[in-house]
């Protein structure tokens, strides 16, 4: 059975006191034993006048406006003509640049995305090709039984957020003469 706490004497609450006015507080809201009341909080503002009534009734208020919608990320726009996506499939533009992250991890491959683009972008290029691996199989596993893909899982966020994403018209999957799923075209906008 506990005991119900004995209070302080009154010796004891002043050198309490003395103790707590030496203390500054973690958390100045908390007010502190034997401290000054804590000041007022603001008043509110004045509530608004009420609707007028119409016909009888008070309208309901007006919902908020909706939020903007996101921005699009380039890679998810349609940023190129249908010329382009047909070069494209077909394989018939060649790529500027080629960037390959083969048998990197995470980080050196993201390094390397983001100093090719860089690069690319200074030679004034327009087309990338990307060799990122292929896609995730299903299970996370090929069927030697090691982890693939991870590179390629990561690559549209990595482009969403790089420093250059303003720089993407688009993404594409490469053709199958420049590596099919294995790759992806990144198309860069046209420097003015």
């Amino acid at each position: 059975m506990r005991q119900a706490p004995r209070g302080l004497s009154a010796d004891e609450a002043a050198l309490w006191r003395k103790v707590a006015a030496t203390v500054t507080p973690l958390h100045p809201q908390v007010p502190v034993a034997g401290a000054a009341p804590p000041a007022p909080p603001p008043t509110p503002a004045p509530p608004a006048p009420p609707a007028k009534r119409v016909r009888g009734r008070v309208p309901a208020p007006l919902p908020p406006p909706p939020p903007p919608p996101p921005p699009v990320r380039a890679m998810t726009r349609d940023g190129l003509d249908g010329s382009w996506d047909r070069k494209l499939a077909r394989g018939t533009i060649v790529p500027d640049v080629t960037i390959d992250l083969h048998g990197m991890n995470l980080d050196s491959a993201h390094a390397r995305l983001i100093g090719g683009i860089a690069q690319a972008l200074a030679m004034g290029a327009r087309v990338i090709l990307l060799i990122a691996g292929k896609p995730r199989p299903h299970g996370d596993h090929d069927a030697r039984g090691e982890r693939r893909g991870a590179i390629r899982a990561k690559l549209l966020d990595w482009l969403a957020h790089s420093p250059h994403a303003g720089q993407i018209a688009a993404v594409r999957g490469a053709s199958p003469r420049h590596g099919g799923s294995g790759a992806v075209y990144i198309v860069l906008r046209k420097t003015r």
